[in-house]
């Protein structure tokens, strides 16, 4: 299956996509067609993919629809994730065939319900934990199959951007009033950086390892320059990930 073939599966999918989520999805749209060709390039069709901190984002929907068993786990706590239309949403990918897996990943014996993993994925979340996800992942990684791979996407926490703006007083992700006057802080807690992920490739023992960078932020800069400018930058900057706002971490069993 090519680039257009995945792109005209998401463009059905999003016909039925609630009104009012349209926009995310559309924010999003460059990345999950980019994640779905990484799926079928290292998980074979009919593969059994889990992806922890799924959102509302309907990467697991399109991966189900090509051919995948999927199945998505999130405690669904923001909320964000409270009205009517995330409701439907999440009804429209059961409906679709995806197995919906709402609760605590961190709870004891979360693991124990997977068996024979092609994949366990994790696309910016994994920064969102209070928990340590050592001993999840270790969990979890017990379950996959021989020669699975365990997919990690996370921001950046030393990017370009932020190595640039930071001595000049700027780059805080988050905003005072998210953190100090919210009970319950749900943004990022720690960001990683490419040595973070190598630490996790090294601690589960990967057979294999690959780091690479993305900089889908930059797609969506409000500024049309650097929209125009991104494709380009984004190109020189994969070849350094370090650079990246986004970075992967592909661990193979």
């Amino acid at each position: 299956m090519n680039k257009i073939e995945i792109k005209n599966t998401l463009k059905e999918l999003a016909v039925d996509y609630p009104p009012a989520l349209k926009p995310m999805l559309m924010d999003n749209w460059n990345r999950m067609i980019w994640q779905a060709e990484q799926v079928l390039k290292h998980v074979p069709k009919g593969g059994v993919i889990v992806d922890l901190g799924s959102g509302a984002v309907p990467f697991m929907a399109l991966c189900q629809v090509l051919g995948y068993k999927t199945i998505m786990a999130d405690d669904y706590g923001d909320d964000y994730y409270k009205g009517k239309e995330m409701s439907n949403l999440l009804e429209y990918f059961k409906k679709l065939g995806v197995e919906m897996v709402q609760g605590d990943i961190f709870a004891d014996g979360f693991a124990d319900q997977f068996q024979h993993l092609d994949m366990v994925t994790s696309h910016d979340s994994m920064e969102h934990w209070h928990q340590s996800p050592r001993d999840l992942f270790h969990s979890l990684s017990k379950k996959l199959n021989k020669g699975g791979l365990l997919w990690l996407g996370v921001p950046n926490c030393v990017n370009l951007r932020k190595r640039l703006t930071v001595p000049f007083g700027k780059g805080k992700w988050s905003q005072m009033l998210d953190w100090y006057e919210t009970p319950i802080f749900r943004g990022h807690v720690r960001e990683p950086d490419v040595g973070d992920l190598h630490y996790i490739a090294k601690d589960l023992g990967a057979k294999k390892v690959t780091i690479e960078g993305k900089n889908w932020i930059g797609y969506r800069h409000p500024n049309k320059l650097i929209k125009t400018a991104m494709p380009i930058a984004d190109k020189i900057l994969q070849l350094r990930p370090s650079l990246c706002s986004d970075i992967y971490l592909y661990a193979w069993k």
